[in-house]
Order: structure tokens, then C-alpha cells, then sequence
């Protein structure tokens, strides 16, 4: 059957719509795919949602204003742990490295691993808060009936005085939740001693 010249160009219209929508949605699927990494990359550099940075050294300088952090503790159902600061809150001065403490036990009858995930309230303050040390960089293991004791060593960076809408927060929350870890095998990591370094000269 002869295709008359009309219906031959409606014909290559609709295979270029076809081919068009198919590029497309293999594009919208590539991208749905990266956008959990990208998400968690933009979260990690902007702190965006609450979420912390990690350091390598101190704050250069230490301010005057002092800040107030407050420590939170969760675990998720199906983790047979006890998990707690061992202390509520401490003041520093911002550009100070502090260091808290939380405590570790696995009440269950079996070894289990957990994982945690973190952030700070007010999430803007996310940006500023910097860990040098932390349990949540990897998983946590415990025999059962085991009990440990793990750091958290930070600073809060002297930047934030300049950041227009926390010049009004006196106070941070620092939160973990523990859940079970699928299939880890990472051992307990050991209590380190507190960072060592040079005393940054205070303004």
C-alpha cells in the first residue's frame, strides 16, 4: 500500500516523538539513580538538612560567644542497645574543641552491629558544626551483654558569628539514631585519647 506524502511526515513525527520520549525517560531514570548520591554529597558540603562536616583540625581562632550543645540518643526497633550521652549538654566557647561521651550497651542475647545517622537542630547550624572524631564514621559492633564507651570530638566554626540567621542561637542539639547494620562485621572501635593540638590563640 502506497503512504501518500501527508501521512509519510505524520509517520517520521510520531517515531521522533517515540525515540524523543524514550531518550527521555532513560534520563529520568540515570537521574533517579544519582540523586541519592548528589543528595547526600549537596547535604555533606552545604550541611543542609542538619547534616555535619567533618575536619581534619581545630578552629584557628576561639571567640568570646559561647554556645550551648545539647546531646540526644536513639535507637531504632530491632537494635537491642542502650544508648546514651554521659552527659546532657556542655558549653563552649565557639571555636573550641570539645568532647563528649556516649555509652554503648548491647542488652541482647546475641552480637549485633548498628549503623547511625545524625544531624543538628537548628539544621542551618549543620554547616558549622565540624567533627574531628566520631563514632558514626563507621559501624559499631558489640558482643552480647557488652558495654563501651565512645567519643565525639568537634568545634563549632567561628564562621557561624558571621551567618545573619543563627546570630540569635545559643544553643545547638547534636542527635544520633542507631539502627541495626545488615550484614556488618566491623569490629568496636576503641575509646581514643582526646585530639591533641596547638591551642588556637583566643580573640
Amino acid at each position: 500500500m502506497e503512504i501518500k506524502p501527508g501521512n509519510e511526515q505524520a509517520l517520521k513525527r510520531r517515531r521522533l516523538t517515540a525515540a524523543a520520549c524514550g531518550v527521555f525517560l532513560a534520563s529520568m531514570l540515570g537521574v533517579s539513580y544519582a540523586a541519592v548520591p548528589l543528595y547526600n554529597l549537596f547535604c555533606k558540603v552545604t550541611g543542609y538538612g542538619g547534616t555535619t562536616q567533618i575536619a581534619q583540625t581545630g578552629a584557628d581562632r576561639i571567640l568570646d560567644r559561647k554556645i550551648t550543645i545539647r546531646f540526644d540518643a536513639n535507637v531504632a526497633g530491632g537494635l537491642a542497645w542502650s544508648f546514651k550521652p554521659t552527659e546532657r549538654s556542655m558549653v563552649l566557647q565557639i571555636g573550641e574543641t570539645g568532647q563528649a561521651t556516649y555509652r554503648f550497651s548491647n542488652t541482647g542475647a546475641a552480637p549485633s552491629v548498628g549503623t547511625s545517622t545524625f544531624n543538628v537542630t537548628p539544621q542551618s547550624a549543620g554547616a558549622y558544626f565540624n567533627k574531628l572524631e566520631c563514632f558514626c564514621f563507621t559501624e559499631q559492633a558489640l558482643a552480647a551483654g557488652e558495654s563501651v564507651e565512645l567519643p565525639v570530638v568537634f568545634f563549632i566554626d567561628p564562621a557561624m558569628v558571621e551567618d545573619k540567621d543563627l546570630e540569635h542561637v545559643n544553643t545547638i542539639t547534636l542527635s544520633y539514631t542507631f539502627f541495626p547494620a545488615a550484614g556488618g562485621t566491623a569490629p568496636v572501635a576503641k575509646v581514643k585519647q582526646p585530639v591533641s593540638e596547638k591551642t588556637p590563640e583566643k580573640l
